[in-house]
Order: structure tokens, then sequence, then C-alpha cells
């Protein structure tokens, strides 16, 4: 019995060691994994900080050989100056325009387009489908050219149509919520069918509803691709009444002599990038959402 208990209780201590191995090894790897993520987001974050704190400085701290991060003097006027200065009502509106009205006419491309390619059978559908998906490999700048060519022929330069118009398609938007309609059971499809719903009231009563959060996502970054375009707009509407908000921060704060007024600017660029905050802050759950409820998963 001696010998028994002996080995019990070796058998008991060597388990209790395994388990507070096991915990500090859990332990370790926490600590370790929170460290990296709070690394990161060190790095992550210091871009924003450094860009809140030099638009509170003066222009003569911001120059100072060695940087200070935290300005000596608070300079809130400089927001006041940059919104004045770079007239930034008529950039936000010009913006919001192209942003609201590119955003409604490709989401209704992205719909009709991808509830046909869900749903309606057609002769070389799958072909169809493949060779819009073999787009998405082609760089995006490579149709700068010809687009560029397109628009100045048809007219169209120093318009709102030639910043709304090529990117009313978009082949990933489409092959996103094509995902998302194959889900729904196509028993429903049938069901409708037999009871006479048409295609467009099927679509609008009962696809849509259930796909509304992949759709929101689709809102949400089409109109952020739209507030940060940059280089198009410089191309073929960089003029005055349709500059966009940009463009407009990139010369606004420079004087006769070259010389820029950086306090100023990154006041200017703080205000630009707080909607685009905001959005992402309150909707973020709804991008996350409508990309796992597609079936792509990153």
């Amino acid at each position: 019995m001696s010998k028994t208990n002996a080995n019990n209780v070796m058998q008991a201590r060597d388990i209790q060691k395994v388990s507070v191995g096991q915990k500090i090894g859990k332990v370790l790897s926490k600590t370790l994994t929170y460290a990296f993520l709070l690394i990161m987001a060190l790095i992550v974050l210091f871009p924003f900080y450094w860009m809140i704190i030099s638009s509170l400085k003066t222009l003569a701290e911001y120059r100072q050989a060695v940087p200070t991060f935290w300005p000596r003097q608070i300079m809130f006027s400089n927001y006041v100056e940059a919104f004045t200065t770079a007239h930034l009502g008529d950039l936000f509106l010009n913006t919001l325009y192209v942003g609201l009205v590119s955003t409604v006419l490709s989401l209704v491309i992205t719909v009709l387009s991808a509830f046909a390619f869900a749903r309606l059978e057609f002769k070389g559908k799958e072909t169809l489908f493949g060779a819009l998906l073999a787009t998405m490999m082609i760089p995006g700048e490579l149709f700068t050219i010809t687009n560029y060519i397109t628009i100045n022929q048809l007219g169209w330069m120093h318009t709102f149509t030639a910043l709304i118009v090529p990117f009313l398609v978009s082949v990933f938007y489409i092959y996103l919520l094509r995902q998302n309609f194959m889900q729904i059971p196509n028993e429903l499809y049938l069901a409708a069918k037999v009871d006479g719903t048409s295609d467009i009231k099927y679509l609008w009563k009962v696809m849509i509803p259930l796909a509304l959060p992949t759709l929101i996502s689709i809102t949400i970054l089409k109109m952020m691709g739209a507030w940060n375009s940059y280089i198009w707009p410089k191309l073929v509407a960089n003029d005055d009444a349709h500059q966009m908000i940009t463009n407009g921060l990139r010369n606004a704060f420079t004087d006769t002599s070259g010389q820029a007024n950086y306090p100023v600017q990154m006041a200017a660029v703080a205000i630009v990038s707080a909607p685009l905050f905001l959005v992402f802050l309150c909707l973020r759950k709804y991008i996350m959402s409508g990309v796992s409820r597609s079936g792509i998963k990153g």
C-alpha cells in the first residue's frame, strides 16, 4: 500500500507540474501576443498622433531641427485658417456629390449584375463571369490612359461626368454580392416564380433585405474610394469648379515663394480624415459582416 500511495503521490505531482507548465505557457503566449499587438497598434497610430500634434503647432516650432512631441503653444486657429484658406466647404460639396451619385449608380449596376449571375440562366454566363473575374488581375493604372483618351474624345473633360462614369462598374463588388446571393436558397426563387412574382420584385423584397450587410459594406467602400481618389480627378477635373478634396489640399497652403504652411495643411488633413474615421468606427461591423457573409474570410 505504501508503494501504491507513493506512486499516486508522484503521479499527482507530475500532473500538477504539467498543469502549472501549461498555465505558464498560456500566460506567456498571451503576454507575447498582446505585446506584439500593442507594438503594432503604436506603429499604426503614431502617424495619426503626429498629424494631430503637428496641426496644433506654430510654423516656427514645426520647422525646428529637433521635433517636439507635444506643441509648446496649442494653435486651434490653424483649423479655422485651414477651412477658410482651402475653401473646404466647396471641396466637401464637390466630393460628396461625386461620392453619392457614383455610389447610388454603382449599387444599381452591382445589384442587377450580381442577381443576373447568381439566379438567371443564360448562354455563356459562366464564361462571361470568368472573363470579368480575369479583369481583376489587371492593375487599375493600365486603364488610366484609355479612360483618359475616351473621356477627352467624348468632351467630358472638367465635368463631374468624367469623375463618375468611368468607375461605376466594379467587378469585385459584383463578385462579392454574387457570392452572397448564391448563399440564399434557390428554393425561395423557384417558389416565388411559381407564385407569379417577377424577378425585380423578388430581388427587391427578398434578396436585397437578406444581403443588406454586404450592400452596406459595398456602399461604405465605394464612398471611401470616391473620398480618397486623387490621381484621376487631378487628370480630368482639376479646375476650381470640379476640384475634389484630395486635390484641393495639395497646393492650397503654398505661398508665392513655394513655402508651405505645414501645420495648417495638417489641420486640413485632420478635418478631411475625420469623416472617414467616424464612418469606420460606427460601421466597421457591417464591413466585416458583409465580407464574412459573402464567403470571403481573411
